[in-house]
């Protein structure tokens, strides 16, 4: 029997997975994160629709209840996915000051340029 709690959960993670492959269809994400995601939400999905399999998997990994093993999962993939996000900002950031250094050094050589060329 379907708990109303499932139904609710398993529609999400389906319309979650919905737009990965949209996202993976229109080109703006690659293979890699396309089998990621894939992943997370079939297992996601898996867990919610057959709750016994995150026990099973709990009680392997000598964790008591398998709800323990699912939110140490998730609180450990969501602290990668920030660390990776972190580092995403980074980069693009140190990218945008290179971009606007070179930005400011073309436009106060193309002022001097007018300076000279009126002189």
């Amino acid at each position: 029997m379907v708990t109303p709690t499932q139904a609710v959960l398993s529609l999400f993670l389906l319309f979650a997975l919905s737009r990965v492959f949209l996202r993976f269809r229109s080109g703006s994400l690659r293979k890699v994160g396309f089998f990621f995601w894939v992943v997370v939400f079939g297992f996601a999905i898996l867990i919610v629709i057959f709750p016994g399999l995150s026990t099973g998997v709990a009680k392997f990994l000598g964790i008591g209840r398998g709800v323990d093993a699912v939110v140490y999962t998730s609180i450990a993939l969501l602290f990668y996915l920030v660390f990776r996000v972190h580092i995403m900002v980074e980069d693009l950031r140190h990218e945008i000051t290179e971009l606007v250094s070179k930005l400011a050094l073309d436009e106060f050589k193309k002022k001097n340029e007018k300076k000279s060329s009126k002189n």
